[in-house]
């Protein structure tokens, strides 16, 4: 039985399959990703998708899609499915669809008449190129199959037309051929495992629509250009095998190739699989010895505070320590770089938010728990180095206060926070002055330091930590605690901030907690009465009159309700570790319906993966990044903590 299964009645309903989308992904940047029914419905899905380092920083969309069409007795059955202006859906190749899988890779079958074809497509793990092999599952009759490629060759964020900037031309290659439609981008190879015939026939294909895009107020419309088509008989029971990127192969190696790479992968057969799958797809090793996260997909790029509160999620609880190093170890220098006020050319991104380095000591704190004689071999005199550092007040904008030992940061006209919207370059939620985050990480950091140096025998330094973090936790108190038991979300001179947040739920959930057990206990009263939603822990509570529910309107209006209650599954590690740590086993009911909700997302939007924020109230409907990796981190790691718990109870039974 197929876990991301769905028959002909969910796939001939574009209501329903245009809605979800699949993702495949290499490690070098580059993806695959259309709706299950095969219509694109934006303008960032398309089979190959990727980077062009040498043009710009962003992906680039090379090959939008690949129509097959069936072809017996002289009728044509086309298989593939776009939108066109007019709400015309031509062809509607989705009405031949029996059935859609995912547990190993995308695999469609489609029905016409006698013919049964199976369609598998791969992403390969290591080079920018796409292959789908076409298996005839049955046919009563001689059956040829034609294929027709809609190139694009422009970046993901923009849209293309007709032009004679075009170039038309092509060269044969190994059972294939390759074409460039603009000069400065690598050719695209286009080869199958025996020989076609190619039939040039240039045309553009106008007005293809995306439906997702048109909805959502952005540009959704455009041409496609179609070089010709290649054509070849398929017998019952044989495969056929398209290989499409970069690099040209060698077309006797793709059915060994195509084997070996379905075997090597996970099956998504359950919601960790599904997770621990998602995670891998964030990986990006731009060359060697070069390791990051990207922060998701379609057009996320590496986030340094992204990076690191994925990080422990993606390596640490899927068994990975050693990626997690990997990471960490790329990071460190051009973390010292920016410390030594050096230009960096990392793919490192914003690695000057104020927070960055208090994420990158919780981060090292997650692998302290899991490997403590390799952080205090690697690790230890670098935590030092970054406490040194803010303490010493060089970071740009983050100020220790000598008599409170709090750090305070300038949010008025930029966004310092993982609340990172911004309208016209302002913040859409500006937080400025003691932000409660960021004081509950820095407490957390003095008492971890604290820790490492009495492990070390360095108890004088030990005896510093303590004393620092002694002062700190005492003025957090004096300045977050609001008299009605939740916490201030920020302290900017005299104003206190009032709104019921997510951001106090770190003063509960990191390793070291300022609070007292009570205070804990009524910070998560608050957040869970106020910010528990389905699918996430609400931005902001629905009693603020600023609240906003739904993820609609205007480009800034969308802005303003990002973090004015939607609903976040990152912060749900967070929320179950807290739970989990003052309620112990008989919090594991809540924590495990939790990810009962989370995994009814699978079939939904990405399947397989989950999204980076949702809608506060019912349909709870998926938006932003549709693969986010700390929405998959951050849930992996809670599964990992949940799984300790239930052991716990297991045993003490």
């Amino acid at each position: 039985m197929s876990y991301l299964k769905f028959d002909k009645d969910l796939m001939i309903n574009l209501e329903y399959s245009l809605y979800r989308n699949v993702l495949r992904t290499n490690r070098r940047g580059a993806y695959q990703n259309t709706s299950i029914s095969g219509c694109n419905t934006t303008k960032y899905q398309g089979l190959l998708v990727m980077p062009v380092p040498y043009l710009d920083d962003e992906n680039h969309l090379i090959l939008s899609s690949f129509d097959e069409t069936v072809i017996q007795h002289g009728a044509e059955f086309n298989l593939g499915i776009h939108r066109y202006a007019g709400d015309n859906y031509n062809p509607k190749g989705h009405k031949y669809i029996r059935e859609f899988n995912c547990d190993s890779v995308p695999k469609t079958i489609y029905r016409v008449g006698g013919v049964i074809l199976s369609k598998e497509i791969m992403f390969s793990s290591k080079e920018n190129r796409l292959m789908i092999r076409y298996t005839l599952l049955d046919a009563h009759s001689p059956t040829t199959i034609r294929f027709k490629p809609f190139l694009a060759f422009r970046k993901i964020s923009q849209l293309t037309r007709e032009n004679d900037q075009v170039d038309k031309s092509y060269r044969e290659v190994e059972n294939g051929i390759s074409t460039c439609m603009y000069f400065g981008y690598p050719e695209l190879f286009m080869q199958f495992n025996k020989k076609p015939e190619f039939v040039y026939h240039p045309d553009w294909y106008r007005d293809i629509e995306y439906l997702q895009d048109l909805q959502s107020g952005d540009t959704f419309q455009e041409d496609l250009y179609v070089p010709g088509y290649f054509e070849m008989s398929i017998t019952k029971g044989e495969e056929i095998i398209f290989s499409t990127g970069d690099i040209m192969v060698d077309t006797s190696t793709l059915a060994k190739e195509f084997d070996y790479e379905i075997h090597k992968r996970t099956p998504r057969s359950n919601f960790y699989n599904c997770l621990k799958n998602s995670s891998h797809q964030f990986y990006y090793i731009p060359q060697k010895d070069e390791y990051y996260l990207l922060a998701g997909y379609p057009w996320f790029k590496v986030r340094a505070r992204d990076q690191f509160i994925a990080l422990p999620g993606c390596t640490l609880s899927v068994d990975k320590p050693q990626d997690f190093e990997l990471m960490m170890d790329t990071a460190i220098p051009h973390l010292r770089d920016f410390m030594k006020d050096k230009p960096s050319k990392s793919y490192l991104k914003q690695i000057d938010d104020p927070d960055v380095l208090l994420w990158v000591i919780w981060a090292l704190q997650q692998f302290w728990k899991e490997k403590k004689d390799i952080f205090l071999e690697k690790y230890s005199d670098f935590l030092y180095e970054i406490i040194d550092y803010i303490t010493a007040g060089k970071h740009p904008n983050l100020i220790l206060d000598q008599e409170t030992e709090l750090l305070s940061t300038y949010g008025r006209d930029a966004a310092v926070s993982w609340m990172n919207a911004t309208i016209d370059g302002k913040p859409a939620v500006p937080r400025s002055g003691y932000l409660v985050e960021f004081n509950a990480l820095w407490y957390n950091a003095l008492k971890f330091a604290e820790e490492i140096s009495r492990t070390k025998d360095k108890d004088k330094l030990a005896s510093d930590f303590e004393e620092r973090a002694r002062l700190t936790g005492n003025s957090f108190k004096e300045v977050f605690l609001n008299p009605a038991g939740y916490l201030y979300d920020y302290v900017d001179g005299n104003y206190r901030d009032p709104d019921v947040r997510p951001n106090m739920l770190f003063a509960v959930s990191l390793p070291y907690s300022p609070l007292e057990r009570s205070q804990k206990k009524s910070v998560i009263d608050f957040i869970t009465k106020e910010l528990f939603a389905s699918c996430g822990i609400r931005s902001l509570t629905p009693k603020s009159d600023k609240f906003r529910p739904y993820y609609t309107g205007t480009e800034n209006e969308k802005k303003i309700a990002y973090f004015n209650g939607m609903s976040f599954p990152w912060l749900f590690g967070h929320y179950i570790e807290a739970y989990l740590s003052l309620f112990n086993m008989s919090g594991l009911s809540l924590a495990d319906r939790i990810m009962v909700e989370m995994e009814g997302q699978m079939q939904n939007d990405c399947i397989g993966s989950i999204s980076e924020f949702y809608d506060s109230h019912p349909p709870f409907i998926a938006h932003g990044g549709y693969s986010f990796a700390m929405s998959v981190g951050e849930l992996l790691r809670a599964k990992r903590i949940i799984n300790r718990y239930s052991e716990e109870l297991e045993n003490g039974r």
